[in-house]
């Protein structure tokens, strides 16, 4: 099962694509509201007076055929490859503010463009791709060692592969069609976002409204129950390094340290002392007083 956030986001999107395709767009009267109150239509003053429009355009997917299917399906997947880890990392709260600040973000980007040259991003905007662009922006500037494996391509850094995403959409500019600027917001507001965290700068703390807390489990319990994260366990403990030796706090668990997401990394294995010495390193400063070097040795031993 999906984690609750991601759970959520996916829900909504795939109901509200499929009640489209077979209900609404069908339905003169829903869908002229759809297009026009719903999706984004950029254009000054229109926006101003339906500011909701900059949220809902998101989780609206209203390209039928093939294509659409394509459009909703790669959002979807990119959303579960990258976004899953991140929730399990940072909690629901965060990644459902991190798809809404760069949906948001791509329709403040859309709206100032279409000021300035209406005719080139003029037009109505739909999709999860700005959200998505956030995601995948954010996680890359945190976890510059994140990478990703790719259809005969091999395995690529996810910072090049969003690099990639953008210069594509520019190359092939042709027009409002393809929410270029959508995609160029999500993009800055994800980099901004993963900017404002790593400087303690807490952007999300709102979006816990949309979650109950549940009860906190032991510490065994809940960690075993952090898919990698148990994996990581086991292997300090087979060091005969206490999993708990850092001190509480209330911004940084003793596992956080480690908690850099999936990937491939080319590095030779880092000899024990060098990872026990890091280890007691973050136990007395915290992780933020890692140098990169010492965070990609961590980051490597955290798979074995």
């Amino acid at each position: 099962m999906q984690p609750r956030a991601l759970r959520a986001l996916l829900t909504i999107n795939v109901v509200l694509y499929v009640l489209w395709i077979v209900l609404f767009r069908h339905i003169d009267a829903t869908a002229v509201f759809v297009l026009n109150h719903l999706a984004l239509n950029p254009g000054l003053p229109g926006i101003l007076f339906e500011p909701w429009q900059l949220v809902t355009y998101n989780f609206l997917h209203l390209e039928a055929g093939f294509w659409g299917l394509l459009h909703i399906l790669f959002n979807m997947l990119w959303l579960v490859w990258i976004g899953r880890e991140y929730e399990e990392l940072h909690g629901p709260h965060r990644l459902m503010a991190l798809y809404l600040i760069g949906g948001v973000g791509g329709g403040v980007l859309s709206v100032l463009l279409a000021g300035l040259a209406p005719g080139l991003f003029g037009g109505i905007i739909h999709g999860a791709s700005a959200s998505v662009l956030g995601v995948l922006t954010a996680v890359a500037i945190l976890y510059p060692y994140k990478s990703i494996a790719l259809l005969f391509i091999g395995t690529v850094r996810l910072i090049y592969v969003v690099i990639g995403f953008l210069v594509l959409d520019l190359l092939f500019l042709r027009g409002s069609s393809t929410a270029v600027a959508a995609h160029l917001g999500g993009a800055l507001f994800g980099f901004l976002f993963a900017r404002a965290e790593g400087k303690g700068i807490d952007l999300s703390s709102w979006a816990r409204i949309f979650f109950r807390e549940r009860r906190r489990r032991a510490p065994a319990r809940r960690e075993a129950d952090e898919g990698w994260l148990s994996r990581l366990e086991g292997w300090l403990a087979s060091r005969g390094t206490p999993a708990d030796r850092a001190p509480s706090s209330p911004r940084r668990s003793p596992l956080t340290p480690l908690r850099s997401l999936g990937g491939s990394v080319e590095t030779e294995t880092a000899p024990e002392s060098e990872v026990d010495r890091i280890l007691d390193k973050i136990s007395e400063q915290g992780y933020d007083a890692l140098t990169d070097e010492e965070k990609r040795i961590l980051y490597e031993a955290s798979k074995r």
